[in-house]
């Protein structure tokens, strides 16, 4: 294991920010992991624990450790007529991961393609689209536990996942360095078609029997016409979690606004569009500096080069008072800021 000193972060978060870390170690294996943990740096400075960079926005240097692990390997754990039990690493890319998975038959995942980042990351976000959240699908969460330097293994049930969240970002935040994921995908598919754009895509095709190679693919061309290549354009995906609303107070905005779109929680709460109330707030394909948002989804913001990362917490936060002052409905970053 090697410790990199004043190591540039602009080719390890997708905005493309240029960002510095005093310290950055690459970490490849369980070995090299406890090597890392007897070496006593990680009590002696502020340390951040980054996959693949997808959801991180750098506003500044990182003055401390960086730890990137990018541990590699995918292995089957048990199988049966109806279900297959599957553990990737948490380096393992998850567009690659899906595509291996839906190549193999395996159901689960396949409304989750074509996202970026890593398979570890994906269990400390609760990654979703279309309809479908990784949690679904996880059973169990290996990490190594920084406080007590021991491997641990989590229950997925027992991970606390919600909308975009998960145990992960509270107690065991910066303490877990996640080594695997164990996912529970199946042979015998229940396929998850509610989402609008699905459902449309799917009857324009003429595909009433769909196969999760279908969706894959299906999903796949709906992202690449929608959302920006972040080879091309730096970005992080969806930028804000879409907004939960009591359900009396969605009725009132919906008879002054009749074309909102939500999706129902439970008998009390909806969840709306942020994308469609940015975009309805005028900010679609609008560039401030090096930054803006992106001209076909409102919900993504896009860096086009040569700008920081202050640039866009200033975009975001105009974002947020503009919906807050339309809507009432205050909208929250899903990126995390550095």
């Amino acid at each position: 294991m090697q410790i990199y000193k004043n190591f540039d972060l602009k080719d390890y978060n997708s905005f493309g920010f240029n960002a510095v870390a005093s310290n950055f170690a690459v970490i490849t294996s369980e070995e090299e992991l406890i090597e890392l943990a007897q070496s006593n740096i990680l009590d002696e400075m502020p340390r951040f624990i980054l996959g693949g960079g997808s959801n991180v926005l750098f506003t500044q240097n990182f003055d401390g450790l960086i730890v990137h692990v990018k541990n590699k390997g995918i292995r089957i754990l048990a199988e049966d007529n109806m279900h297959v039990t599957v553990s990737a690493c948490s380096g393992e890319s998850w567009e690659d991961f899906v595509d291996k998975m839906v190549s193999l038959n395996y159901g689960g995942i396949e409304n989750l393609s074509l996202i970026p980042g890593f398979c570890g990351s994906s269990a400390v976000q609760n990654i979703g689209a279309y309809g479908v959240e990784v949690c679904n699908v996880i059973v169990a969460v290996s990490y190594y536990d920084l406080t007590d330097r021991t491997f641990k293994t989590i229950n997925g049930s027992d991970c606390r996942y919600g909308y975009r969240d998960s145990i992960f970002k509270h107690e065991l935040k910066n303490r877990a360095i996640i080594t695997n994921v164990t996912f529970k995908l199946t042979k015998n598919h229940k396929l998850n078609t509610n989402y609008g754009a699905l459902q449309s895509e799917l009857a324009k095709k003429g595909i009433s029997q769909p196969t999760i190679q279908d969706i894959a693919t299906i999903i796949k061309n709906i992202r690449h016409s929608k959302l920006p290549d972040v080879k091309e354009l730096g970005s992080a995906g969806s930028f804000f979690k879409n907004p939960y609303l009591e359900k009396s107070k969605f009725d009132r905005l919906k008879s002054e606004y009749p074309d909102l779109i939500s999706f129902p929680v439970d008998q009390s709460s909806v969840k709306l569009a942020a994308g469609q109330l940015i975009d309805l707030c005028g900010w679609k394909g609008k560039v401030v500096e090096h930054v803006g948002v992106h001209d076909k989804q409102a919900l993504i913001l896009v860096h086009y080069g040569g700008g920081s990362g202050n640039e866009m917490v200033n975009l975001s936060n105009k974002i947020i008072d503009d919906v807050y002052q339309k809507f009432g409905v205050r909208l929250s970053p899903e990126v995390i800021f550095i």
